[in-house]
């Protein structure tokens, strides 16, 4: 991969460069692969939407929202196209009926577990050309990268699961 000027200088600029020239040759892959995953091919945002819902559990339009950075309508119209192919399911909220969660049903797991696998298959297939050293190395970094970018998409528990009394 190449360097680029990133604008900032330091340890973290060629890493910085990397991951980012990176990413846009996975986004690239990951459009291929959405459309080979079977079942109704579902837009980027909708991909997020069902990302985002699994790693939740459940959300409410509003904490979607939110995740999202998009305004309730945006998150709306996404659910509403991921509920039509049977993706989402909708239910009340028990303290407040007016509130909708939203949770992914059988057929939304398994669109993301064939897309997991689309995507598994592909990255496995470049990886295999590289040192098993580099792939050491490059595991051992993904794994703290991850864990540093997926903390700010899952909600926190809520304070009666995260502190328990005796």
């Amino acid at each position: 991969m190449s360097q680029r000027s990133i604008g900032s200088a330091g340890p973290v600029a060629p890493a910085v460069a990397e991951m980012s020239e990176l990413i846009e040759l996975l986004e690239v892959v990951w459009e291929r692969s959405r459309d080979t995953a079977g079942a109704p091919p579902v837009s980027s945002a909708q991909a997020r939407v069902l990302f985002l819902v699994e790693a939740n559990g459940q959300l409410n339009l509003s904490e979607l929202g939110k995740l999202l950075e998009a305004a309730p309508p945006s998150a709306t119209r996404l659910c509403d196209r991921l509920q039509a192919v049977g993706f989402l399911e909708r239910h009340p909220g028990a303290g407040d009926r007016r509130e909708v969660l939203i949770r992914l049903t059988p057929a939304g797991l398994t669109y993301l577990e064939r897309l997991r696998t689309r995507r598994q298959e592909v990255l496995a297939e470049a990886m295999a050309g590289m040192p098993e050293a580099s792939r050491a190395a490059l595991a051992t970094g993904l794994a703290a990268f991850c864990a540093a970018v997926a903390k700010p998409l899952r909600l926190p528990l809520p304070e009666s699961l995260t502190t328990r009394t005796a």
